[in-house]
């Protein structure tokens, strides 16, 4: 199989090409080359967000396109409208925060989506750029073509966005943990190097469609994550659950400041730890134990430093020592 990934570099994209590598296909990947690409892969410079950007991509012929463009859907629809006569199929790695605010619980491909995005629309905001990127992708590919990977929590080695890293570094500080509870939230997120598996086989039985794209609804739960990571770093962490009143009394920020957690019975649990991924996992979906995914993680980190690299323009998350000690002392 020939690839093409639009970055490749960074989280999403170095897991697919490190799977596609690893599948023996042949790997093409476009970026401003201020990172390195794994050996094998074929490096093209380009910055799709200048006049030119995609000028290397003016030829050549490839099986699929990866793409996880966040920004301005006109990027997303410049390459696809580039590359749709030379190129089999598009996957575009989306985001469940299409589907219209709140997401009910249990809901699917069909719910409603969110409304005014644009596929030659400048960046607006993070849900009507990522639909409109998808109306991109369609509007060039057709709807037999496209492939509309709606992520929802993406965690694993590589991640830039710091909520796992977060965790891991708390508690291998050690001492008493201010553990969001209750134990057994049930939790759903996608170890990235999951998804990259399925985005390949979906290339390999030519799918097409959305696909939400998360565990099961409890493949994991708030004390098997932070189980996993105490066990991990064997810091000897205190964990102390504590009641999500107590939390949000204290004016702490969940998914934020508390990463990855977010109160039970609340329209941002249905929407962020609720939804129904029976299609991608009848389409082929195997999501690792959240203990590997810990230990992978943690072991990564360590590898570079301690420090988890933070992608530009996404906000800090996290929570104030200070903070926390507060809450812990009530």
């Amino acid at each position: 199989m020939r690839l093409l990934v639009l970055g490749g570099t960074e989280f999403a994209g170095r897991a697919v090409v490190e799977a596609a590598l690893g599948r023996g296909w042949e790997v093409t990947a476009l970026n401003r080359g201020r990172r390195r690409l794994p050996d094998g892969v074929r490096a093209l410079r380009g910055d799709r967000t200048a006049p030119d950007g995609l000028a290397p991509l003016a030829e050549g012929e490839w099986d699929a396109v990866v793409d996880t463009w966040s920004a301005a859907p006109r990027a997303v629809r410049s390459a696809a409208r580039l590359l749709q006569g030379r190129v089999g199929r598009y996957v575009y790695v989306s985001s469940c925060s299409v589907y219209a605010w709140p997401s009910p619980a249990g809901y699917d491909e069909s719910a409603p989506l969110v409304e005014g995005a644009e596929p030659d629309a400048d960046t607006t905001d993070y849900t009507r750029d990522k639909r409109g990127a998808e109306i991109a992708v369609v509007d060039a590919f057709g709807a037999e073509r496209s492939v509309l990977v709606r992520a929802g929590l993406i965690l694993g080695p590589y991640e830039n966005i710091g909520r796992l890293p977060w965790w891991l570094g708390r508690i291998a500080r050690g001492g008493p943990v201010l553990a969001p509870g209750p134990r057994g939230l049930p939790l759903q997120y996608i170890d990235v190097r999951d998804m990259a598996e399925w985005i390949l086989g979906a290339v390999e039985r030519e799918l097409s469609g959305p696909y939400n794209m998360v565990s099961e609804q409890g493949h994991a739960t708030m004390g098997s994550l932070l189980d996993a990571c105490v066990a991990v770093t064997g810091s000897g962490a205190e964990l102390r659950w504590t009641d999500p009143g107590v939390i949000l009394d204290a004016g702490i920020a969940p998914w934020t400041q508390l990463p990855v957690w977010v109160p039970p019975h609340t329209d941002m649990h249905d929407s962020m730890h609720s939804g129904n991924v029976s299609r991608a996992l009848a389409a082929g979906l195997v999501c690792r134990p959240v203990g590997e995914t810990v230990a992978d993680t943690w072991r990564w980190l360590q590898g570079i430093g301690g420090t988890a690299p933070v992608r530009p323009g996404r906000p800090p998350v996290g929570l104030d020592p200070v903070v926390e000690a507060k809450v812990l002392g009530r």
